[in-house]
């Protein structure tokens, strides 16, 4: 059965390679870098906790950061010490055995904090809802500002995000965002 799959692989032809909608991902860099110069005026550093998940939405957030959406050239940029953080971005499902790390990620955050909550799971305990193992989605620790929804979401829907994020933040009351696939 193996080699039926092998020689059927071998034989046929490869798949086209998969490529980003050109125009979309051109419209995101520009949106994000206008919104980067004039809202922020500044580099923005992420700092990302992952509170129980099954790193679905680490591989989307680490494909952010590749040649084709490449955050760091618009001044986005995730760093290790919450210190140096501007947005706290959560990812999973808020297990209970998470809760006192991701409490204490935002008290070493300065003020103002923006926090992202990525992810189905992030957004309300996803495909675990109910279990008792966990508290529910990044809100039931902190307040959260965005909300991007998917399992997981496109690298493109988290820039989406993002921007909104940036934009939301230019306009001053706090209030939740959620970005759809």
């Amino acid at each position: 059965m193996v080699w039926k799959t092998l020689a059927r692989h071998f034989i046929s032809r490869p798949a086209a390679p998969r490529t980003a909608d050109a125009a979309a991902v051109a419209a995101l860099r520009k949106r994000l870098a206008d919104a980067g110069d004039a809202k922020l005026g500044r580099s923005l550093a992420i700092r990302h906790v992952a509170a129980g998940s099954c790193n679905g939405c680490e591989l989307e957030l680490r494909a952010t950061q590749n040649l084709i959406y490449d955050l760091t050239q618009y001044g986005l940029s995730f760093t290790p010490s919450p210190r140096h953080a501007d947005i706290l971005l959560i990812t999973g499902v808020a297990a209970r055995n998470m809760l006192v790390a991701v409490r204490q990620a935002r008290e070493a955050m300065p003020d103002p904090v923006l926090v992202v909550a990525v992810g189905d799971c992030a957004v309300d305990g996803g495909v675990f809802k109910g279990s008792a193992a966990i508290t529910g989605g990044a809100d039931s620790i902190l307040p959260v500002d965005l909300v991007i929804a998917g399992c997981p979401p496109t690298p493109a829907q988290i820039v989406e995000g993002l921007l909104a994020l940036l934009e939301a933040h230019d306009t001053g009351p706090r209030r939740v965002k959620r970005v759809r696939e």
